[in-house]
């Protein structure tokens, strides 16, 4: 496909929420509707859940989702490769393509998923977009998805309460789904991406990376660190 301009557009989806986020969600649902049923079935899930007129819990749940204690990651290599070296090659790569395109990256890393929506929409190479789509965005989508099930959130939950001591209590919102509002924003773009690229995958997906088992790794090297330290062999 030549036109790709719309996963710009796209990118805003998964963004931190600012003052203008409902005005952007609702720009990509008018796009979506009519051209991408599926994409345009689960974003309205998404609005439904989305408390547009309280920009803070917008943005706790948008923090919760991604950012502290989270149920997933938006940094798209590591939640293919977690901590592999095979990040590192695709954070170069990416760091590369993002140079020649003259794509901003901002504050975030090259595997960020919106800095790679906004680079797919600007790449003249075809073979490497679909290259993206097929064996990084598309895979990494349905891993982060399948993360935002009710039992392996609970794990998570179990997990950062034992390495943190407590737990960061998820928004006050009206029904217990909001709390996972953000999978219909996945789905939405999967769903699009599905499309446009005639992908035959369905979800879930078996996990080449587990980002529960990433956590764990973590919180249990941050442990031992901890450990020695209090015992004077650092």
């Amino acid at each position: 496909m030549s036109d790709r301009t719309h996963y710009h557009l796209l990118a805003g989806l998964l963004e931190y929420p600012e003052a203008g986020y409902p005005q952007t969600v609702t720009e990509i649902y008018k796009f979506v509707d009519g051209r991408y049923p599926a994409a345009a079935a689960a974003l309205e899930r998404f609005i439904d859940l989305l408390p547009a007129d309280n920009l803070l819990m917008m943005q706790e749940l948008f923090t919760r989702s991604f950012d502290v204690q989270a149920i997933a990651t938006l940094d798209i290599g590591y939640v293919l490769f977690g901590d592999d070296y095979k990040r590192g090659e695709l954070l170069a790569n990416l760091n590369q393509e993002h140079h020649k395109a003259n794509n901003d990256c901002g504050t975030e890393l090259a595997d960020y998923l919106p800095n790679i929506l906004r680079l797919m929409s600007i790449l003249r190479d075809e073979e490497l977009v679909g290259d993206l789509a097929y064996a990084i965005i598309a895979p990494a989508l349905l891993e982060m998805i399948g993360e935002f099930d009710t039992d392996r959130i609970e794990q998570k939950n179990k997990k950062y309460q034992k390495h943190y001591k407590t737990l960061i209590e998820m928004p006050a919102v009206q029904t217990d789904e909001a709390v996972t509002l953000y999978q219909f924003a996945l789905k939405s773009l999967y769903e699009v991406l599905k499309q446009d690229f005639k992908l035959i995958k369905a979800m879930p997906l078996k996990r080449t990376n587990d980002f529960l088992g990433s956590i764990v790794q973590e919180n249990d090297i941050e442990e031992n660190a901890n450990a020695r330290y209090d015992g004077g062999t650092i």
